[in-house]
């Protein structure tokens, strides 16, 4: 059996043992044992949010999502809110977005900044797969971009990065983070095409990050701004994202 393998299933057993018999803040100080502590787990319901985390990690680290064959495209998908609606996001929409830029920083050898173009000569990825929404609508659709690790890769990631921070332009109120399982998943996409196409604006055209393995919510719309980091303290309230701020869990797997 495989080192590492073995080890995994020691700690997972642990930390499945340790909610069975002793209750969830034991297995909760387990998973921090292990820094499977995710950043919106320390409050009252902080072990249960660190059980789950700590369980997925160890044990669909590396899992796909479900990819669906083009027939199941579906008919009429829901362009769920509306588009930004400040002015510099009209101007860069009259221009077709030809001046769209994604910033990267943080734990970068190469901070810069990417057109939609530039990203189109990344390497191209794309899947069909279902959207699920925690407000239980969902929809199956085709999304074309380029795998999140191979802008990191070109951005020269450094070794001590931890997450990934993405902003949209309506950045006040909509950013996200991922920890480097998601970050560097190959599902895990850029994504500038929808079902063959362009990405629509209603669908967070021209940029929009596609989180398959996790809630909707995750997969923010109109990126331009990515920032790699060892650590989520300084971004908001320090819980990783907008979303635990509102009463949501940072980790929305699926």
């Amino acid at each position: 059996m495989n080192e590492n393998l073995s080890r995994r299933k020691l700690i997972t057993r642990g930390i499945a043992v340790a909610a069975g018999v002793s209750g969830l803040g034991v297995a909760a100080r387990l998973a921090d044992k292990y820094g499977l502590i995710p950043p919106d787990g320390r409050g009252p319901y902080g072990p249960g949010t660190a059980l789950t985390y700590a369980a997925d990690r160890l044990l669909t680290r590396h899992k796909l999502a479900r990819e669906f064959p083009r027939n199941k495209i579906s008919k009429t998908p829901f362009a769920n809110g509306k588009p930004p609606e400040t002015d510099a996001f009209k101007r860069l929409q009259a221009g077709g977005f030809t001046d769209w830029r994604l910033k990267v920083d943080g734990l970068v050898a190469n901070p810069g900044s990417f057109s939609i173009s530039d990203l189109r000569s990344l390497p191209l990825s794309s899947q069909i797969t279902q959207v699920i929404c925690e407000e239980g609508w969902s929809y199956i659709a085709e999304w074309i971009g380029t795998p999140l690790s191979s802008v990191l890769l070109a951005a020269g990631m450094l070794p001590q990065a931890k997450f990934v921070v993405y902003f949209s332009i309506e950045r006040a109120e909509w950013w996200d983070s991922l920890d480097l399982a998601d970050a560097l998943h190959p599902q895990t996409l850029l994504a500038y095409g929808f079902n063959g196409g362009d990405l629509p604006v209603g669908f967070g055209g021209p940029l929009r990050m596609r989180v398959p393995r996790q809630l909707a919510y995750k997969s923010v719309k109109y990126i331009n701004h990515l920032t790699v980091t060892n650590t989520l303290e300084p971004f908001g309230k320090g819980l990783g994202s907008a979303s635990p701020e509102g009463g949501y869990s940072w980790h929305a797997g699926i």
